[in-house]
């Protein structure tokens, strides 16, 4: 997608393909999932990657891509998150852990080993928490009534949400970059939702 180049996203594209992506698996059932899932991953990964863009981030940089990563994290919501802001800044701070490893591994071709191990930690936060999302999908999805208009509005809905998560994500770490993480998280604190 190359590198900065501050422009809107086409997040109303992005909801369209995955839509018809959708639509399609649901006419086809069940099966279709082993095709149409990584399609439609792709293409959310595609469009927080876009969004990511027009907030300014520079999209050549590694830590920008593991961030694009990073919201599929933030996603979901577990009975054990109370608000919004504990939840953001708790997945952000587990996966804080591993992606300094996983940067360092993926530019300096460091210790095969530990590099390894880095990148399996990142992967398997990110997925254990996208995981739960794709299971309400699939499971509707596997519903022989649900078909075709829910299976596109299911990935309507689930591609608004995660650009939803991306936008508030990656305008959070533009002001960080600008004023500083612990100022924007007490800024975040005092929010009245």
């Amino acid at each position: 997608m190359g590198k900065v180049e501050v422009r809107p996203s086409h997040d109303w594209l992005h909801k369209l393909v995955v839509a018809g992506s959708g639509v399609a698996a649901g006419a086809v059932g069940f099966y279709s999932l082993v095709v149409e899932l990584p399609f439609s991953t792709c293409v959310m990964l595609r469009s927080i990657a876009d969004i990511a863009r027009s907030e300014g981030h520079d999209l050549s940089l590694i830590e920008v891509k593991l961030s694009c990563l990073e919201v599929f994290a933030l996603g979901g919501k577990t009975s054990k998150e109370d608000s919004a802001e504990t939840g953001y800044w708790a997945v952000r701070g587990t996966l804080a852990k591993f992606i300094p490893e996983a940067v360092t591994y993926l530019t300096k071709k460091g210790s095969i080993r530990a590099g390894v191990s880095a990148i399996d930690k990142f992967v398997a936060a990110v997925a254990s928490r996208f995981s739960a999302v794709i299971t309400e999908e699939a499971a509707a999805k596997a519903v022989p009534i649900v078909g075709a208009v829910s299976g596109g509005a299911i990935n309507y809905l689930f591609m608004n949400h995660f650009q939803e998560m991306a936008r508030g994500h990656f305008v959070v770490k533009r002001l960080e970059k600008k004023y500083g993480t612990e100022v924007v998280r007490k800024a975040y604190g005092d929010l009245v939702v």
